[in-house]
């Protein structure tokens, strides 16, 4: 499995990104994906998940600056970041859960910087 991650960069404060992340390389069913971002020093913290569970995001404060969405039919999920705060400085990292057999394998993208400067 694969997952290319695009999409980060430098952006000053208030302004908006989007990221994106293709899954390929599996044959098994795709659960979910989700967004998590780690900051230095910081653990590795969920910020949106997508999948036949619904929309989910870690943070409630996000929920009205970050959009999550999904293209399933190329198995890409996107990462509408809009109103962009210094704190939301990271790496975005992408994950995909697949259904092996009774059981659940997570694999993970390599992160894109995401730089937000005030």
């Amino acid at each position: 499995v694969q997952l290319q991650a695009s999409g980060g960069g430098l952006v000053q404060a208030g302004g908006s990104l989007r990221l994106s992340c293709k899954a390929s390389g599996s044959i098994f069913s795709l659960v979910h994906m989700a967004w998590y971002r780690q900051a230095p020093g910081k653990q590795r913290e969920l910020v949106a998940s997508i999948g036949a569970g619904g929309i989910a995001y870690g943070d409630d404060s996000d929920k009205g600056r970050f959009t999550i969405s999904r293209n399933s039919a190329e198995n890409t999920v996107y990462l509408q970041m809009d109103i962009l705060k210094a704190e939301d400085t990271a790496v975005y990292y992408c994950k995909a859960q697949y259904k092996l057999g009774s059981g659940r394998r997570d694999f993970w993208g390599q992160g894109t910087q995401v730089t937000v400067s005030s």
